[in-house]
């Protein structure tokens, strides 16, 4: 590991101006950023310690939403009785990702910023644009079973590793920043990037800039979800793919819906045009797969992943199968 300056942070102010200094990075539990620091895929100048920082609380929002502080460790969020009562995919979602000492330490905004586990970008003798800007992409026609459908480029098709993200995008969550400038809120649907020819460009953060809470509105169907995750081994794995619901039915119709995938992009993907083709339609099996079938029918696979394309449509259609009849997806 290559020498570099540690700056603990006193305050917020302080800690935005140490970062926003050139090959600066913030560290929250360091789950990912150490391992990649290991790897030489991040070599921070200076690493900026927001540990000490007050945003480790979860607290209420009127309406019964939730301000959730970007320092609560994943475990805590996950087993927080008004989490799991009010948004149970969020508690799915962190409960499936990663091993019990790690969502000791992991952090609710170092989850945001978690980087890809394309094996392409933590191999230096690989070319990798995310890594390092115009080498290209060894993904496109190399070891692909685990890279992006949706949303891809010629430039990356590096998949999203999250599946708090996930759940998180279904949700209309909000993510609160704090940067020189003062404080700004992101919409999660913006805030992580699609590669584009910059997949190195991963969100909407400006240097500096430091996520201090998460926002999850007022949702009454988020009370009937589940996050559902399709995966190489029960743990410890990241998605293939994942899909994050919630629904509410009423005399056999859907009146709401909510869905986001895992493992088929760039960014956690919010499934729009599903949504759109179920809602005010009928509550059934058939309806279910034709509107998850539609979300994909733009899939760019290759000979690795296309097995992605149909396991999405299943794993969607299950989902959805499971909140509509309140039993066990099959």
């Amino acid at each position: 590991m290559r020498p570099f300056a540690y700056v603990k942070a006193a305050d917020v102010d302080s800690a935005v101006r140490a970062a926003s200094e050139p090959g600066a990075r913030f560290l929250g539990g360091g789950t990912n950023l150490v391992d990649l620091m290991r790897e030489g895929i991040e070599r921070p100048d200076t690493v900026v310690d927001v540990t000490g920082l007050p945003f480790d609380t979860v607290d209420d929002l009127p309406g019964g939403g939730l301000r959730v502080g970007a320092l609560v460790r994943n475990s805590a969020l996950a087993a927080d009785p008004r989490v799991r009562a009010r948004y149970p995919m969020v508690s799915q979602a962190l409960l499936s990702g990663a091993s019990g000492q790690l969502r000791n330490m992991a952090t609710v905004g170092g989850n945001l910023l978690q980087r890809t586990r394309c094996p392409y970008f933590y191999d230096h003798a690989s070319a990798c644009n995310k890594r390092s800007p115009g080498a290209g992409c060894d993904a496109l026609d190399g070891f692909n079973r685990g890279t992006a459908i949706l949303g891809v480029s010629e430039s990356c098709v590096a998949a999203h590793p999250s599946d708090l993200c996930v759940a998180l995008a279904a949700l209309d969550a909000v993510v609160e920043v704090r940067g020189l400038d003062g404080t700004r809120r992101v919409p999660m649907a913006d805030f992580h990037r699609l590669p584009g020819d910059t997949p190195d460009l991963e969100t909407t953060l400006a240097p500096g800039e430091l996520v201090t809470a998460v926002e999850l509105p007022p949702a009454p169907v988020a009370a009937n979800s589940r996050y559902r995750k399709v995966r190489d081994r029960a743990s410890y794995a990241f998605a293939l793919v994942s899909v994050a619901a919630a629904l509410e039915v009423r005399d056999g119709v859907v009146t709401e819906v909510r869905l986001a995938l895992g493992g088929v992009a760039p960014k956690p993907w919010r499934a729009a045009r599903a949504e759109r083709l179920l809602t005010g339609g009928p509550a059934d099996e058939d309806a279910f797969r034709r509107a998850a079938q539609a979300e994909l029918a733009e899939a760019t696979t290759r000979q690795g992943n296309a097995f992605k394309a149909p396991l999405a449509v299943a794993t969607i259609t299950a989902a959805l199968r499971e909140l509509s009849t309140g039993g066990t997806a099959r």
